[in-house]
């Protein structure tokens, strides 16, 4: 199969689990497919759908690009393991969800670096995708291999998967870079010529420049094999960008992790937690302005149909003008029922008044993070919070009615004691108790424990790791301490802490060992279902490596695996911090407080940007969609939809259906009516829940509006602009009063595996006077007759013609059981067979 083919993907969609997640088609997705004259990128997240289309960095990233005529910026996910034995059973390679081509047909492969437990996934990329593993394998018809994110301050692990390796922000290099690459296709020049361009630009690392060098298991220098190119220094965006290009966001059908409209409202943290490698690698701060956020959120909003706004920063309580921003925000959304989170709160930031704002959707959770115990153990992390601090804040939101509130702690963080641990159970303790004594449904506190992982490029990246039987006996410990009642306690797995930990602090012989750990079956290690600590340490020793030695303590003269790569945070300051940390000294915030001397900013072009005083906005203008919750009822005007669902649509499952016509009855701005309670949603019925991978002709759901349509017709084409084009509203009438008790489905099927003696096997069926199949369902056996739910049953023109009826309350089927059942197809058979749903016809009436 040619790179460039468009793939048949229906012979393998109907045999995975969430299909949706691999046909592509998300609202204000590029769809513009690649092109000879352009420069091609395909943007790869190395984990499930579900995860990165949650990653802002990469939709950034994609929207800058497609913004400019001369480049194409399509997406790729990691397939689940399922997909993947699909792809190589039937030859497929892996291929972009814009363009259905093989990721090899592009120019770039830029492949972000989120999290240390995805790099087995990386191989999973490149060897679907037939691309060498290796830099040096490749040539210069094989896409150039790109590089960034979290990771990308260490990526010696697999720095060697990669031709070039972007450090920091990426807004502006990506297209400084594409600039480049797109001269470099259009001149043809070779792939080293490329790659000494790239090395010259700031914040571009070029592995193969560099070639680290060792004495038995110690790392004792890393040489430059280019003149000037000692030291790359991560690239710094000196302020955040207006970001208009995110006022139409990606909007998924398939639920993702953080299913919501992400605005950044400030970028990096200055509060100084010594274990926090964001905190040092992600600074200055810079903080949009509030017009800025309001137009984003505004827009953001109208253009997806969301139901949830996240102001998003490692620190968002910190946001200078945070709680007049809460109260614009909500005057302008609540009638909407939009909700505001903030997931990143810190103790002392939340405030009544913050607290106040946010419940008045619904109180979506929050998370506090104290990481230690005790106050001594608080000011070794340069916390910066109390007992007191965190008891009144628990206070404060039990006094307003949340009953849940989330603490999350670390274990084994540098200088840690048994009366640390221990103290861990009793501020939790102490914090539940603030819910006082009185009536009502009682609170829960939950707790989340992480086992600490020296990162690079903090004041803790040259201490020790704990052992991975010491970090599993303190979380026992900790499960044995915390009170059943009221409290609950999940934890990260240590053993994946623990190889989180070799890839954090590691080097680029552990290159080798993923790609063996990869041959022995690892994938998705991120995911407890498929992770294996023994698959790694059995690919360990045959490799010669010993995984413990990344965890042991460093000296101050050792030489690290990332001291080439600078994160703009001098290794002096580093040191000075880990010195404070033993002496339990406190370094001050320099946003509020004096430079602190950390070597980043030189305060002409980098420099921290914090608004002190709220701007003045104008009044925001709420589009109410009911009357305010206070006033009499408004009568209700209820319409039915009628609508088909064919090509790609039929993967869809019915909960993913249901949330794209949620958003898009918002996005068109019906004035819907919503359900009262804790968590209000539009009050929209469906149809019976068609089976993922069957066409519809036949679809529909009932609207309930506050006041009635002006123009059926209107409506229609309204949202017939704002829906897929491969779902089609087709009539819109005023609902039925009464409930349909009974109903016949017409369906027509069509399939290469019917038996050739179809046409018998259905006259012995209709023979019969029963035809009893027998189910297991819910730990107890059920015996069904189809014959007396399968009304009719013949074939025209080589397709199957199938009725079906259906009774509320009553055990019903559906057409792939009619295939398997009756006319015998196997079950794979019966998923890839092609079914269209063509009429319903409904009565009140159950006889």
């Amino acid at each position: 199969m040619h790179s460039s083919d468009i793939l048949d993907l229906d012979t393998i969609l109907p045999l995975v689990h969430k299909p949706g997640q691999y046909i592509g088609g998300e609202l204000h997705a590029t769809c513009r497919d690649i092109d000879a004259g352009c420069l091609n990128f395909c943007l790869i997240f190395p984990d499930l759908y579900e995860i990165g289309m949650s990653h802002q960095g990469l939709q950034i990233l994609y929207h800058i690009l497609n913004a400019h005529d001369q480049y194409r910026a399509h997406r790729a996910y990691v397939p689940d393991v399922d997909m993947e034995e699909q792809l190589r059973i039937h030859g497929m390679p892996l291929f972009a969800l814009e363009s259905k081509r093989s990721l090899a047909a592009y120019d770039v492969l830029g492949i972000t670096l989120p999290h240390e437990l995805c790099y087995s996934n990386i191989l999973t990329v490149l060897a679907l995708a037939g691309i060498p593993w290796r830099s040096e394998a490749r040539n210069d018809t094989h896409p150039l291999i790109l590089g960034g994110g979290a990771c990308a301050l260490n990526p010696e692990p697999v720095a060697d998967f990669f031709d070039a390796i972007v450090l920091g922000d990426g807004e502006e290099i990506i297209l400084e870079l594409a600039g480049i690459l797109l001269l470099a296709k259009q001149e043809q020049w070779d792939r080293s010529a490329v790659l000494n361009r790239l090395s010259g630009v700031t914040g571009v690392y070029v592995p193969s420049f560099f070639a680290p060098r060792y004495q038995g298991d110690r790392l004792v220098d890393i040489q430059s094999r280019k003149n000037e190119y000692g030291v790359v220094r991560k690239r710094v965006l000196s302020q955040l960008q207006t970001a208009s290009y995110l006022q139409h966001p990606l909007v998924p059908v398939v639920k993702p992790v953080h299913d919501r409209l992400g605005v950044e409202i400030a970028r990096g943290c200055t509060r100084g937690c010594r274990f926090c490698q964001a905190g040092m690698t992600y600074r200055p701060v810079r903080e949009r302005t509030l017009e800025e956020i309001m137009e984003l959120a505004e827009q953001g909003i109208a253009h997806s149909g969301f139901e949830e706004l996240a102001l998003l920063s490692l620190s968002t309580g910190d946001f200078s003008c945070l709680g007049e921003l809460m109260g614009v925000l909500m005057d302008r959304f609540a009638n909407e029922r939009v909700a505001v989170s903030m997931p990143s709160m810190r103790v002392g930031t939340l405030t009544p008044e913050i607290m106040e704002q946010i419940k008045r959707v619904r109180k979506t959770g929050f998370t506090i993070a104290p990481e230690a115990g005790t106050e001594r153990l608080r000011q070794v992390i340069n916390k910066g919070i109390t007992e007191e601090d965190l008891l009144t804040t628990c206070c404060d939101a039990f006094a307003l009615g949340w009953k849940l509130i989330k603490l999350y702690f670390m274990v084994g963080l540098p200088t840690e004691t048994e009366e640390d641990l221990e103290g861990i159970v009793h501020l939790a303790k102490k914090a539940r108790a603030q819910a006082g004594s009185g009536k009502g449904r009682p609170v829960q506190m939950n707790l989340g424990v992480g086992t600490f992982v020296p990162k690079p490029h903090t004041p803790f990246q040259w201490e020790e790791q704990i052992s991975l039987e010491e970090s599993q006996r303190r979380i026992n410990r900790l499960k044995e301490m915390v009170p059943r009642h009221g409290f609950k306690i999940k934890w990260h797995d240590p053993e994946q802490s623990f190889l989180e930990g070799v890839f954090a602090r590691g080097d680029r012989r552990l290159s080798t060992l993923i790609e063996r750990a990869w041959l022995d079956g690892a994938r998705l290690d991120s995911w407890s279902e498929h992770f294996d600590l023994e698959r790694w340490r059995k690919a360990a020793a045959a490799c010669g490596l010993q995984l413990e030695s990344y965890l042991r303590r460093r000296e101050l003269t050792d030489i690290l695996p990332w001291d080439h790569l600078h994160s703009g945070v001098d290794r002096l300051f580093l040191e000075k911090e880990l010195a404070r940390a033993l002496q339990q000294q406190y370094t001050p915030d320099c946003r509020n407080n004096a430079c602190q001397g950390c070597g980043l900013c030189d305060f002409k072009t980098v420099r921290p940007i914090v608004h002190e005083r709220l701007v003045s906005l104008p009044q925001a203008e709420a589009r109410t969609t009911e009357k305010q919750p206070n006033r009499p009822p408004v009568k209700g005007y209820v319409y039915r939809v009628h609508y088909s669902r064919l090509g790609q649509s039929r993967y869809y499952g019915h909960l993913e259906l249901l949330q794209l016509v949620f958003r898009t009855l918002q996005r068109a701005g019906l004035p819907l009516k919503f359900s009262s309670g804790f968590n209000p949603t539009p009050r929209v019925s469906f149809s019976q829940a068609l089976p993922v991978g069957v066409e519809s002709q036949a679809e529909y759901f009932d609207m309930e509006l506050s006041q009635p349509l002006t123009s059926i017709d209107a409506t229609a084409a309204l949202l017939n602009r704002q829906l897929p084009e491969t779902i089609r509203v087709v009539s819109i009438a005023v609902a039925p009063r009464t409930v349909a008790m009974r109903s016949v489905t017409s369906y027509v099927v069509h399939s290469d595996a019917f038996p050739e003696d179809l046409s018998d096997r259905i006259e012995d069926f209709l023979n019969c006077t029963t035809f009893s199949v027998e189910r297991f369902r819910k730990n107890r056996r059920q015996k069904v007759d189809l014959r007396s739910l399968v009304t009719g049953l013949s074939v025209h023109n080589g397709f199957l013609q199938l009725e079906i009826s259906g009774e509320q309350g009553k055990p019903g089927t559906n057409p792939r059981e009619v295939l398997m059942k009756i006319l015998n197809l196997d079950e794979q058979s019966a998923l890839l067979a092609r079914i269209m749903k063509t009429s319903v016809s409904e009565s009140t009436s159950s006889s």
